[in-house]
């Protein structure tokens, strides 16, 4: 590239010299590099599909300078280091596919800008490193390249095993019960078993020449009673796809025989009563056999099937051990069952959970009735209690036998305020039961006055210096309850044969006990 020169003069001024301008150099270098390199080819990093699916592979030229002149675009695959021409677009000559893709790939929309193409019917063969190049004149080839990856999608299959599966007992030998296979799958698939088997699974892969793999894995177990109608489920991971494949084993084993009917309580009389054979195998039971184990079967037995039969009252000569065969393709097995007839029927022992249950029971009725018992004595206590108090603070007698009541009878407790006793009291003459108090000094009469033929006690030339009188008095004379007591004993001076009532009066123990 010529480097341009520009002529300055000197700054003599006499003569020319010519200087470079490097700025104006590099910048016009600059450009033309920038202006090569944005020419770009751009592709997709990778792409993938699955075999028989078709895909585009995309390629584009980005910003083409205006004297770049593209002349042709081509598709080619990397093999092993060469390269193999896919796909050719010329503006001049057209387009040109060559084989093995002729009739498989064509350009979307082939331009100076653009040369994408469809891959249609996608093979194992067609993955690999895939060139697009666009050549320029004068810049010459530019070029980029993606991958293409071809998937293969797993045929899978799950089977159980042709040949019959036959418990036999003690055998400990594994046989292959179901085998689960998912064939030319790219990339390979993952196997795994869920089921409650007790067995063990293997696996084998096999890698096929077209690039693909086949999984299989086989489930092994000891054939048994207890495996039979077991499923068992293979699961199928490939990508992110979960495919579930389900087997039911079918076990074949001899019958397991059991009786069923004696419930423990035939006893003589009882009627309509039987034995059943019960028999679990693989094929179905074929024929039942009945016998006794000491004799013969009694008369009155009839087989119908599985079922032993027993017409009219139960008799003594039922008693026995009765055994029954049951017989299939496998083989056959026996159950027995030993009858005991009594004279009268009976309840059957309960069982060591019912009898704690019934000791339970019956611990907490008695807890109960404890505690009920507790409350009603308590209950009980109280309102007699009660009572026994209100009757010792009321009275019950009749006031009309008290002879005399010191006061008037009717003062209000608490509410007047007396004075004190005399020291020294004086009892009238006429007095012989009870001495009466009366004011020390005081002067009266002993006469007695009547009215309506009654005896109303001693005179008083003043009657508010009468140290008492009777409630009979008190009820003729009209005293009102606001009279107060002119004389009264302190309670700790009254005599132990008194007893203080809640109206300031006072009879005696005898009569307050009544």
């Amino acid at each position: 590239m010529l480097i341009p020169w520009i002529m300055a003069p000197s700054r003599r001024g006499s003569c020319c010299r010519c200087y470079p301008c490097w700025p104006l150099t590099i910048s016009l270098v600059i450009s033309v590099f920038q202006g090569v390199h944005s020419q770009t080819v751009l592709v997709n990093d990778s792409i993938s599909g699955y075999i028989g699916s078709d895909v585009i592979l995309h390629c584009s030229f980005i910003n083409p300078l205006p004297s770049v002149k593209i002349t042709q675009v081509t598709w080619q695959k990397s093999t092993n280091g060469s390269k193999q021409n896919v796909a050719i677009y010329n503006p001049a000559m057209g387009v040109s596919i060559l084989p093995p893709y002729k009739g498989r790939v064509d350009f979307q929309n082939p331009s100076f800008r653009d040369g994408t193409i469809q891959l249609n019917r996608l093979q194992l063969e067609d993955e690999g490193a895939y060139i697009c190049e666009f050549a320029t004149f004068p810049a010459g080839n530019k070029e980029s390249q993606l991958n293409l990856t071809v998937l293969a999608k797993p045929t899978n299959q799950m089977e159980g095993t042709s040949k019959q599966l036959v418990a036999v007992p003690r055998s400990k030998e594994k046989v292959v019960v179901a085998t689960c296979t998912s064939a030319n799958g790219k990339p390979p698939s993952s196997l795994s078993w869920e089921t409650k088997l007790n067995g063990e699974a293997e696996f084998q892969e096999i890698k096929n020449e077209n690039g693909t793999v086949t999984v299989i894995s086989r489930y092994r177990l000891v054939p048994t009673r207890e495996a039979h109608r077991q499923p068992l489920t293979c699961v199928i991971n490939y990508l992110m796809d979960r495919q579930t494949e389900t087997t039911t084993l079918n076990v074949l084993y001899e019958p397991q025989v059991s009786i069923e009917g004696f419930d423990g309580n035939w006893y003589v009389k009882r009627a309509e009563v039987k034995l059943t054979c019960k028999a679990d195998a693989n094929p179905p039971p074929s024929s039942f056999h009945w016998r006794m184990a000491n004799g013969s079967l009694p008369d009155s037995a009839e087989v119908k099937n599985s079922t032993l039969y027993f017409r009219g009252p139960v008799t003594y000569s039922l008693s026995g051990i009765y055994i029954c065969e049951a017989r299939n393709t496998i083989g056959s097995h026996t159950g027995q069952v030993e009858v005991n007839v009594t004279e009268f029927p009976f309840t059957p022992t309960p069982t060591p959970g019912q009898k704690r249950s019934e000791s339970s029971m019956l611990s907490t009725a008695i807890i109960g009735g404890a505690v009920g018992g507790v409350l009603l004595v308590l209950a009980v206590s109280i309102f007699l209690f009660v009572v026994l108090r209100r009757r010792h603070h009321t009275f019950k007698g009749d006031y009309n036998t008290k002879k005399h009541i010191y006061g008037n009878g009717y003062s209000k407790a608490g509410v007047a305020q007396h004075p004190p006793m005399a020291q020294s009291l004086q009892y009238p003459d006429d007095s012989d039961d009870e001495k009466k108090p009366g004011p020390v000094g005081s002067s009266y009469e002993e006469e007695e006055e009547e009215e309506d033929g009654r005896k109303l006690g001693p005179k008083y030339d003043d009657e508010s210096k009468r140290p008492y009188f009777t409630v009979e008095e008190g009820e003729r004379r009209g005293y009102s309850e606001d009279r107060t007591l002119g004389y009264q004993y302190e309670p700790e001076d009254l005599p132990d044969s008194l007893v203080p009532q809640n109206d300031g009066s006072f009879i005696s123990k005898k009569e307050w006990y009544v």
